[in-house]
Formats: C-alpha cells, structure tokens, sequence
C-alpha cells in the first residue's frame, strides 16, 4: 500500500511540473515580444523637413514640405521629432489670394499651414551652415531644444529636402549651395557619432539622384526623383493662386502614403514599385548596397511613422567612492519610449521628453528560454519527488 501510495504521488507532482512548465514556456513568447526593439533595432523615430528655396514662384516647393510634415505627423511623429525648415513664407505672401493658407492641390480642399504647424528654422535661417550643424550636432549652446536634432543610435530619421539642384549640388535660397560630398561628410560624422540607428534619405529636385552618389556611411537608404541630366517637374498649378502647387514625385509618394495609417504593414518596396517614368516624367532612383535589410522587409512606418515599444534599462552600477554617492542618488529611474496617437498632443510632448534621456548602460534582457525551461522543469520534478517521499514517511509514522 505504501509502495502504491509513494507511486500516486510522485505521478501527480510530475503531473503539475509539467503543466506548469508548459504553461511557463508558452508565456515566454509573448513576454519576449513585448519587451523586444522593432526589427529594424530601433526605438524612436524623427523626421528632419528641408525645403531650400525662397520667392513666390517656389510655391509648390514649401507645399512639398508642408505636405510631408502633415504626412508624418498623421502616421505619429510628433513636432518634438520633426524638425522643419522653410527657407520662404508663402503663406503671409502679399501675392497670396488666400492668406495664411498653403495648399498642395488646385481644389483646395485642405489647409497644409494651419493652426497647427511648428516651423523650427525659417527664413535666412535655413542655410547650408545650419543644416550640417544640425544633422551633425554641432550647434552654439544657446540652440533652443526645438532646434535640435537629440538622436542617437536607435533613431531612425527621414530627411526629406526639396528645392532647385543639378548635378552633385542643392540650392539654399538662390544664394548658397550643399553639395553632394557636404551631404556625404555630415552623414558620416552622424555614424561616427552614433546619431542614427537607419537613415531614408529623400530628395525632390532637378538631378537629384547625383545628391547621394558621394554617401558612404552604413545603414542609409536614399532615393531621388530624377537621375543625371533629367529635371524633376511640377505636377500641377493653381490658376487662381497662379504658380504650379506640388512637384510629380512628391505628388505620387504621397499618394500612397495617404492610404497608409499606423498599424499599416505596406514596405518601402510597395513605394518605390510604384515610381513610373510616365507618371513622374522623370527617372526615380533608390541606392540600397549601403542598407543592411530587405526592402520588402523595412515597412514605410519604420521611417514615416513612429514606433510603440518599450525599453527597460537597469540603473548604473554604484560606486564605492564616497564623493559620488550624491551623484548616483540622481540617477534615472528606467525609462519608457512609447509614442502616442496623434490626438493626444499632450501626451506626445511628455513621452518625447522621456525620449530624450539617454539610455543606460545596462540593458535588461530575457535570457536563453530553452535553457532555463529545462532546469525549471527539472527543479519541479525533483521537488515534487522529495514532497512526495515526505508524504508517505509521515503517513507511515502516523
């Protein structure tokens, strides 16, 4: 009786072992999931907004960039993340016919300008100067927040410029220019100073496919609306407002990206399938050899959206010097990167905030599931045994 006893309870502590272990291992996925960095690695997302050119007949330059901040700002970059750079005020033009407004189509049927847009550079502000000392981080101490690009390695960035170039060049406001080796040497010392996790690089110009021929840093994806010799064309004009109000290819890249929203699991590859030398008038390009992931595995909210994940980070290791124990009582507690919806503006401005610190050193992760499985499992077998054992010793004493 008592050998038929010890047997009944050993099989039902093995029993209970293996229905926890199993519950335990089928867990772990969705434990790994939440805590793990989207695919790309990265954990927060910024757009930087160039429009270079100046004078009323550039119209259709400054709706380009307005359309692209709307663009962004509905897939959930908030204005803390975007940076945007106007090199001209159509808006408050004496020519405009409809004051404060800007629109991108002859219907007018939305306002790009608003109520509320955040122009961070405008005017004889945008220069070629400002825009290096931007992307690279190199900016006078008394720069505003709201004027800096505070990226680091796993940021994702979307610079997008639009203006009048030609080969290996881009206008600033008829009075300077950036060329192709001035893009390729900031972008550079952006990688050397871990600023980006990826870069999409998008330009809208006459020749514009020469403007990324001189990148050499890892991890950047660019792509222009015409190659060599080729002008980049306006798509249509506004006979009331009387200037052409939106270039072909920003014209067609946004007519996909309206059909995108948040959760959308469309790729670049879906975009730039969609270029068409009939459509655009032009030849588009895309340079990919510097990228390290599959097109049709980079989803278009890796760049034009934003990410929700969360990070945790465990504090740094105290030290054993007395001077800086007040210093470590200020630590961070763990911080939390987690975007919000757009329509919770509030919400947005804080998450950023938190964005901002710095990570610390040591990062929390989940270690080698199989292998721990495997010990737990054998931990619940053998408790269960030696319970058991125990069970019928003292039934057998009693």
């Amino acid at each position: 009786m008592q050998f038929r006893t010890l047997l009944k309870c050993i099989a039902a502590s093995v029993f209970v072992a293996s229905t926890l272990a199993v519950s335990d291992t089928s867990s772990q996925p969705y434990v790994e999931g939440f805590f793990n960095k989207s695919k790309s690695g990265h954990t927060n997302n910024w757009a930087v907004l160039v429009c270079t050119s100046r004078f009323w007949f550039n119209y259709r330059h400054i709706a380009n960039t307005l359309s692209m901040y709307r663009t962004v700002k509905r897939l959930g970059i908030p204005d803390s993340n975007i940076i945007m750079m106007l090199a001209d005020d159509v808006a408050c033009n004496s020519r405009n016919i409809f004051p404060a407004t800007v629109y991108n189509n002859r219907d007018r049927h939305l306002d790009l300008y608003g109520e509320n847009v955040e122009v961070d550079y405008r005017g004889y502000e945008v220069t070629v100067e400002n825009f290096i000392r931007l992307l690279t981080g190199r900016v006078a101490k008394e720069t505003p927040r709201s004027k800096r690009l505070l990226t680091d390695d796993q940021s994702n960035i979307l610079v997008y410029m639009t203006g009048h170039g030609g080969e290996n060049f881009l206008k600033f406001q008829d009075a300077e220019e950036i060329s192709a080796y001035d893009l390729g040497d900031a972008f550079q010392q952006m990688y050397e100073k871990k600023r980006y996790n990826e870069i999409l690089f998008m330009i809208d110009t006459c020749q514009a496919n020469t403007m990324y021929t001189k990148i050499h840093s890892p991890n950047i994806l660019a792509t222009g609306s015409s190659k060599l010799k080729e002008s980049s064309y306006s798509h249509h004009d506004d006979p009331d407002i009387g200037v052409a109000v939106i270039d072909r290819f920003t014209y067609y890249v946004l007519e996909l990206l309206e059909k995108v929203d948040m959760q959308s699991k469309a790729t670049l590859k879906d975009l730039f399938d969609t270029y068409n030398y009939n459509l655009l008038q032009s030849t588009a390009g895309v340079r990919s050899d510097l990228f390290n992931r599959p097109l049709d595995q980079v989803l278009l909210t890796d760049f034009f959206g934003n990410v929700q994940n969360v990070e945790l980070t465990e504090p740094k290791e105290r030290s054993s010097s007395v001077a800086e124990d007040d210093d470590m009582t200020e630590e961070a507690e763990p911080t939390i990167l987690e975007s919000q919806k757009e329509n919770n503006s509030q919400a947005i401005q804080q998450s950023q905030q938190q964005q901002q610190q710095q990570p610390q050193d040591h990062t929390f992760e989940i270690g080698d599931s199989s292998q721990s499985q495997t010990w737990r499992y054998a931990a619940f077998v053998t408790l269960s045994i030696v319970l058991g054992g125990v069970l019928v010793a003292c039934s057998t004493v009693v």
